[in-house]
């Protein structure tokens, strides 16, 4: 039998990211059963690396250890090296990062580990320098220390003893769920349905989550620079931002709208924002939100539009529907495939190193903008100066001088300033299209897509029922290209399709449907994501242990199923496909969605209640089931302007939007479309009356009269409400 690890495997993979290794002198192995089994034959631990093509020091460690034929010999001589995209593989990502944040205290990628050969873990670490320095070990030296006590009986004896502990450690850090103080699905006397901690549903016991974690998320933030934690790296938090808002809305308080528009606006002002193509870095390295890690996911530049989207309904202030506007332009720009799907990644680096697609220097910008008086107005607004920000004299743009002060220095209006401003951005990004790109990953993620339709629906909503093309032609091609009728694919590039999809898969893609049907009124997306979430309730939720796990109960067998009950750099799968599930069950009563989203919420409780800004999803989640959820029942077979524009310029955070045809005809057919025999609760008598469209609006169980006008309804529920 020819022995699979005698060569790198990697050029029969579609992944940029391994493709990236495959001339590498490493004989890296894509995790599978062959490369497995090889280990279990040589008797030799599996080195895992993993990362993604975007990664910057991904490529600085292949830079300096992978394509260094001393390391390689290593490697293929001790080991069986194995490369993994954690974009292809999330669940491998989600059990080996638990394992080096349990050990370490932090993760990231590139992501070292190295394990038996029945994937156990005994030593880990992230990014490692060929050589060693600055109390960093060396990559090399590491290897053959590895190797010489692997090799050594007493001390294998040892390293097998700690893959087990940490082994165990990690399935108990992954698979323990917690146990709520009572059981979710109590009646109250009236027989209508308990809350979870048993109180009456007319009561909103859910607001002490929001309370609590409000509070943490207001302590966490930074004063001063804005945005989370008083030092760099700053990461984009949306999440929590978004839990700002809707405390601030429910309250009236000023301190979390004033901690969520301080983190909005650093990160429009800052390094973060591609000030000339519009959308978002991935973070900041620095406290202030000066210089960014340059690569732009597609996660990113989904969830923050939606953020800024809600800001700008909440507040009233343009600036935040011009970010979301820009960003959503982007995406749609560079990284949009030709059939509708949405591309992965955006590099960190292109051919002149990290960033340097993105800085200028103010030479560049006078070659790009044919105007002096322009170019010293770009320069001065966004910091382009001889001594730079970044290196090499270069400046990463950030908003450095306001409109009116530069309007003041220079005599000109502010509407000319704006417009010079607006030109010269233009011109800059017509210069910059002539630089070499950034590298993109294609890869089409449904779970990613589905993040991004959500986006393009709210941007349907608020910034013109156009938009609403971008959202649909990504379900269609998603559910030909990655859906078989029964199960979702994970991946497509370039007509390769690989991999079982995972919890993030089904819940943001049938999120995404569920928006689009609300924007579009077409009842195939309802019906999608109907679809989506049975396979969440069959193929995921475990009524035995209370939880739904981010991996199928038919998938691979790993060291760990893991759960993903907090929001990381994407919210929590757990708690998107809970609050899915909740807002599902009142178009199919009958399936069990409710059931399975309070046994998570009970399931949950004790943990959520205990640390709930890290649960923020959840926490949001148990609020809206406690309170019930706002649901907008719009009856017509076209919805009236002034009705669209009354949605999208109003700040309705987590409502349904439940349209359905005028008369219970064209419902009939509606309802043969899902399979329904009778209307569920959400349509069942709520008919246009009068012939004319007709708005019905519930919250907190209680529901306003059939109502010609929208914002007439949307006022009687507010003041019931108050």
């Amino acid at each position: 039998m020819t022995d699979p690890t005698a060569r790198n495997r990697l050029d029969e993979e579609a992944s940029p990211y391994l493709r990236q290794h495959a001339d590498n002198p490493v004989n890296w192995q894509p995790w599978d059963e062959a490369a497995l089994e090889a280990a279990r034959e040589r008797d030799v631990p599996l080195f895992l690396s993993v990362g993604y093509s975007a990664c910057h020091w991904c490529h600085v460690m292949e830079e300096e250890s992978f394509e260094d034929d001393a390391v390689a010999e290593v490697l293929n001589d001790s080991f069986v090296p194995v490369k993994v995209d954690r974009e292809e593989r999330p669940d491998l990502d989600r059990v080996y990062q638990t394992v080096c944040q349990l050990v370490s205290g932090r993760g990231g990628w590139p992501l070292s580990v190295w394990l038996t050969p029945e994937g156990e873990p005994f030593y880990v670490g992230t990014y490692f320098p060929r050589e060693g320095r600055r109390g960093m070990p060396g990559f090399l030296d590491v290897c053959r220390n590895v190797a010489d006590s692997w090799a050594d009986p007493e001390q294998r004896a040892e390293m097998e003893n700690r893959a087990e502990q940490w082994t165990a450690a990690v399935t108990d850090e992954l698979e323990e769920t917690g146990s709520a103080d009572e059981p979710a699905g109590v009646e109250t006397a009236d027989g209508a349905d308990a809350t979870p901690d048993g109180t009456d549903p007319g009561t909103p016991p859910g607001d002490e989550l929001l309370d609590d974690a409000t509070t943490a998320a207001v302590r966490s933030a930074d004063p001063e620079h804005g945005g989370f934690g008083h030092g760099g790296p700053k990461f984009p938090q949306p999440e929590r931002i978004d839990l700002l808002l809707r405390s601030s809305a429910r309250s009236g308080r000023e301190e979390p709208l004033d901690a969520a528009l301080r983190a909005l606006d650093a990160m429009a002002n800052g390094g973060l924002y591609d000030h000339v193509g519009g959308g978002f870095h991935r973070y900041c390295t620095d406290r202030e939100w000066v210089v960014p890690h340059f690569e732009k996911m597609l996660y990113d530049n989904a969830e923050l539009p939606r953020v800024y989207l809600d800001a700008y309904r909440l507040t009233g202030r343009t600036r935040y529907a011009v970010v979301a506007q820009e960003t959503l332009a982007f995406v749609s720009r560079e990284l949009t495939h030709p059939d509708g799907g949405f591309y992965a990644t955006l590099d960190a680096d292109s051919g002149e190193g990290e960033g340097a697609y993105y800085v200028w220097t103010p030479d560049a910008v006078r070659e790009a903008v044919d105007d002096d008086l322009t170019a010293d107005l770009l320069c001065d607004r966004y910091g382009v100066s001889r001594s730079g920000n970044f290196e090499g004299g270069r400046s990463v743009l950030t908003v450095s001088t306001d409109v009116e002060t530069l309007a003041a220095e220079y005599d000109l209006d502010e509407d000319e300033v704006r417009g010079r401003l607006t030109d010269g951005r233009l011109d800059m990004l017509e210069a910059r299209s002539e630089r070499e790109r950034p590298p993109r990953d294609e890869k089409v993620l449904p779970g990613w897509n589905g993040l991004m339709i959500s986006a393009f629906a709210a941007g349907g909503w608020a910034l013109g029922e156009g938009l609403a093309t971008h959202a649909t032609d990504a379900l269609s091609f998603v559910r030909e290209h990655l859906w078989d009728g029964e199960r979702l694919s994970r991946r497509y590039i370039d007509g390769d399709v690989k991999g079982q999809g995972y919890l993030e898969d089904y819940a943001f893609l049938a999120r995404g449907a569920f928006d689009t049907y609300g924007l579009t009124g077409d009842v195939t997306h309802l019906s999608f994501a109907l679809d989506l979430a049975r396979v969440i309730r069959e193929a995921f939720y475990d009524a035995d242990a209370g939880t739904v796990y981010a991996t199928p109960a038919d998938g691979e067998e790993l060291v760990a199923r893991p759960q993903e009950p907090t929001d990381q750099s994407t919210p929590s799968s757990l708690g998107v496909a809970t609050s899915l599930l909740l807002d599902l069950h009142g178009f199919a009563p009958d399936e069990g969605f409710e059931d399975v989203a309070a046994d998570v919420l009970a399931t949950y409780d004790s943990r959520v209640r205990a640390s709930p800004l890290e649960h923020a999803t959840l926490a949001m989640t148990a609020a809206k089931r406690a309170r019930g959820p706002l649901e907008l029942t719009l009856a017509a077979d076209e919805l009236p302007a002034e009705w669209r524009d009354t949605v999208g310029g109003r700040y309705l955070p987590g409502a349904v939007v439940a349209p359905r045809p005028a008369d219970e005809a064209g419902l009939d057919g509606w309802l043969g479309e899902l399979g329904l025999s009778e209307a569920p609760p959400v349509w069942a008598n709520r008919g246009a009356r009068d012939g004319e469209p007709t708005a019905y609006v519930c919250e907190n169980y209680t529901c306003s009269p059939p109502n010609h006008e929208l914002r007439a309804a949307l006022e009687w529920a507010s003041e019931r409400e108050e």
